[in-house]
Formats: structure tokens, sequence, C-alpha cells
């Protein structure tokens, strides 16, 4: 049989409203009967950032892809927190009826991924987090902003990159109530985070494993093949 190629199938653009009136933007390709998967982004990156991944996933699952509130073309509103991202993802769950979906994350994306898993740990059959490390607090470098128009409100940087440096405890403590089988994919000694915190998070989820694929932080955008073949392989398990 024929492999279909990825990039014949279409991706849709689509806009749900949550939590009060935030507007927020997703894509969704995929056969429509596919096992649904959520992709969540990094820091001041948006759905499109996941399209080689996305691509790939779509062939035979139906694939999501979220920009955060603040990112993109979702809202841009006066309010800005990881829980409240956390919330929003639980909330365009709900509204798109998902009772129970995979779900993928990056960086920032991954630490929300993990809130979101926590919370509700029966909406969630398995977790990837790329790159993402366990909410431990860390030395706080002021960010600086890059210069020209961004695609992403520079005040929810402001706001939520504090929550990354000295994160609530708690959110430690929570990690033992998810129990989606979870991926830990580590971007290796290149990576600005410390292979710690990475340790960390596969010791505090019940059922973790951690791989190292050694390009960095944006391990899916410098190896996308390797990264999608290895994520497809564990949510097939």
């Amino acid at each position: 049989m024929t492999r279909e190629p990825a990039a014949t199938r279409p991706t849709e653009q689509h806009t749900v409203t949550v939590n009060g009136g935030v507007r927020l933007a997703y894509e969704v390709t995929g056969p429509p009967a596919g096992q649904p998967v959520l992709l969540l982004p990094a820091l001041g990156k948006t759905a499109a950032d996941w399209a080689a991944v996305r691509d790939e996933l779509a062939r035979e699952r139906r694939v999501f892809a979220l920009d955060l509130r603040g990112h993109g073309a979702s809202a841009r509103p006066c309010a800005y927190s990881l829980p409240l991202m956390r919330d929003d993802v639980l909330a365009l769950l709900d509204a798109l009826g998902l009772d129970r979906v995979d779900l993928v994350g990056h960086s920032m994306g991954g630490v929300v991924a993990y809130l979101a898993a926590a919370a509700q740990p029966h909406r969630f059959g398995r977790l990837v987090l790329e790159d993402a490390p366990a909410p431990l607090p860390r030395e706080s470098v002021a960010p600086e902003r890059p210069e020209g128009e961004l695609d992403f409100d520079w005040a929810m940087v402001l706001a939520v990159r504090p929550q990354l440096d000295r994160p609530d405890p708690a959110w430690l403590a929570d990690l033992a109530r998810i129990t989606a089988p979870t991926l830990v994919v580590y971007g290796g000694p290149t990576s600005h985070l410390a292979p710690a915190a990475f340790d960390e998070v596969v010791r505090r989820i019940p059922d973790a494993r951690l791989l190292t694929l050694p390009y960095g932080h944006l391990i899916h955008a410098a190896a996308p093949g390797e990264f999608t073949e290895a994520v497809s392989a564990f949510l097939a398990e």
C-alpha cells in the first residue's frame, strides 16, 4: 500500500471561546476518527511551530495544535499565568468534546501540559514533555524584549517568566498525581536546562521514562524526523 504524503492532509484553522471570553486559536488536521493528540508550543511560539511534527502525526491521528493565550491568533487578555493556560487547555477539551487525549508539550508548553495532566489525570492517555524541566526554582534572568513586531504579547512574558523561575512548590508535589505514561525528552548537554531537572520529572511522575536526543532545547525543530519517530512509537504503545 502506498503511504499518503502527510502534506496532502488539509490543516483547518479554528477558534473557540473559553474561560469567560478568552478566544483560543487552534489548528486541526488528520483523520476525524483518529486518536486525538494536542500539541502545546513553547513560550513565544505558536501552533505553526509544530508543522513538521503535526503533519507526520496526522497520517493516522487527529492532531490539534494550540496558540496559548497571548500567542499568535489567540486573545491577548490582561491576565496571564501558567494556571490560566492550564485551565484554557482543559476548557478547550471540554469545548471540543474531547474526553481523553494524548498531550505533547515543548518547554513552557510542557509545563502547561504537566499542570493539566496533574489537575485532571483521567483526561490524558499519554504525555510527552519536550525539554520541559521540573518546577524547581532557578536563577532569574530579566527577559529582554526582541526588536520589532512580536507574534506574542510581551506582557505575557513578563507575567509568566517569574512563575517559571520561582514556581509554586505545590506543582512539584502534584506531578505524582499524573497517571498518564510519560515520555520526558531531554535535549542533552547543549540544552540550557540542567539535566537534574529532567531526572526529577522522571522521579516524580509514577510512569515516566527519559529519552535524550542531543539537539539542544529545540529538539523537534533541529531533528523533526527523529523526534516524531520517537513520539509516534511511544504514543502507539
